[in-house]
């Protein structure tokens, strides 16, 4: 029974909204539902067939992972009391009389420069739980992608100590600076549903810890072809329609911007998908599904600071632009530049969340109509620089909002390798180099007849040990 208890008036308080709390609890799992098993499908079939275990499980270890450091810690990190300028006070978020009450973000109380209050805090009107999974969801999925510049390679020990460390000391900092009521956010730095906290952080992370765990085997990183398109293109498709709930349940209400922020997202993702496709056949002769995909992935990170905030006219250059200046960095620039080449980044997250996330806040700067960033923004006058005054100002903060989430997650990232490094090696063995999933699981994803040994370049244990003698 829906209404079934002696106390009727505790499980339907007089400040919930059945609505909202019914469209955070969606949101939440269609976000959720990008990771897993959307991002474990797409990892699954894009590398090569003798990693396609060993990715998907990366990727699975990081969903499960972060929700014991979220309810135990991080969440309040992220989302409670001050207690400095980008960081709450850690606690736990597990205790009933917690997560029945009413979801308050109370860092977020915004008062003008001369003390008082600009506007209130954060309270969205339902429990406390939907908030912590919800924002859980979005913690789990930022690490997830940042396993993409390292697969084929990151032992799968170092991969279990990061996580933590890195939910830890590098995603609450930038959640609770832009979001939790650190000092981006009363700064007034727009970034509606994680252009930078998710899609900049991970990217910056994920290079970074690229270049210290070190390049893939020379064959696997000049021969990678995916294993199975089609994997790639279902958890694809989940990941593109999990953007709804991405995007759609950051006003934390279902309510007008909740809508302008759906229908953007598709309208910038279905642009770019449109635009990267016709730069492949421009310059390869033919269209890539490989290409299409991350077309619609620079779409969706590109507007994803800017969602609610902008126009659709604005969402649809976004889309050209992000189907463009990624396509660009990712299939040009890359290949000629010796510095990006020094760096062995698998899935080319510096482009595809990187680059397209900095470009996303860039333009969220520039198209932000003041009537939008009224409706979701506790500074007043909120604008981008297209319409004038102190638009010119807003595009500034967002440059320099984006060099500190990219500095922090570069040194800290670099820090938390450093040290595993000295307790877990952060390499796979060469043995496991070589074989991939068999040696590392001792399963594979796919099998041959009745000898389940068999992999990609036909080498099995016995293979790689006479080859070492």
């Amino acid at each position: 029974m829906a209404y079934q208890g002696s106390n009727t008036s505790t499980v339907v308080p007089d400040w919930l909204n059945k609505g909202d709390n019914a469209w955070q609890m969606v949101s939440a799992t269609l976000v959720g539902m990008q990771g897993m098993p959307g991002l474990v499908l797409l990892y699954a079939g894009i590398v090569k067939k003798k990693w396609a275990l060993n990715s998907a499980f990366m990727a699975l270890y990081a969903f499960a992972a972060v929700m014991p450091c979220w309810v135990l810690w991080a969440y309040k990190l992220a989302f409670g009391r001050r207690i400095l300028p980008f960081w709450g006070r850690p606690g736990l978020a597990t205790d009933q009389e917690f997560l029945v009450s009413q979801a308050l973000l109370p860092a977020t109380l915004h008062h003008h420069s001369s003390g008082e209050v600009e506007a209130p805090a954060v309270q969205p009107w339902y429990p406390t739980a939907s908030m912590v999974f919800f924002q859980f969801a979005f913690a789990a999925v930022t690490v997830m992608l940042l396993a993409g510049a390292v697969l084929g390679r990151m032992s799968v020990r170092a991969w279990m100590a990061f996580v933590p460390l890195w939910i830890t000391f590098c995603y609450t900092v930038g959640a609770f600076s832009i979001w939790g009521g650190g000092f981006l956010f009363h700064w007034g730095v727009m970034d509606y549903s994680g252009g930078y906290v998710v899609h900049l952080a991970s990217g910056a992370a994920g290079y970074t810890a690229a270049y210290w765990v070190g390049p893939r085997l020379r064959k696997d990183k000049d021969e990678f072809p995916p294993n199975n398109l089609l994997f790639m293109l279902a958890g694809a498709g989940i990941l593109w329609l999990g953007w709804t709930g991405f995007n759609g349940g950051d006003p934390f209400a279902a309510n007008v911007d909740s809508s302008v922020a759906v229908l953007n997202t598709h309208i910038c993702a279905a642009t770019s998908v449109l635009t990267w496709t016709c730069w492949d056949v421009a310059s390869q002769g033919k269209p890539s599904i490989v290409g299409a995909i991350q077309g619609m992935i620079t779409g969706l990170v590109c507007i994803t600071p800017a969602a609610g905030l902008v126009q659709g006219w604005a969402a649809l250059i976004m889309g050209v632009l992000s189907g463009s200046i990624p396509w660009y960095t990712m299939m040009h620039l890359n290949k000629r530049s010796r510095l990006l080449q020094k760096v062995d980044d698998t899935l080319g997250i510096l482009h595809t969340h990187a680059i397209a996330g900095i470009l996303g806040g860039a333009l969220t700067g520039l198209f932000a109509h003041p009537d939008l960033c009224s409706m979701f923004l506790p500074v007043t006058n909120s604008k981008g620089a297209f319409y004038g005054g102190s638009g010119g100002i807003q595009f500034l903060k967002q440059l320099a909002g984006a060099c500190f989430v990219i500095g922090w997650n570069v040194v800290v990232t670099s820090i938390i390798l450093l040290v595993i490094r000295v307790f877990i090696p952060l390499r796979m063995s060469e043995e496991q180099l070589m074989i991939g999933d068999d040696a590392i699981h001792g399963e594979e994803a796919y099998t041959m007849g009745d000898n389940p040994s068999i992999v990609q370049n036909g080498l099995n244990r016995d293979d790689v040990e006479n080859q070492t003698l």
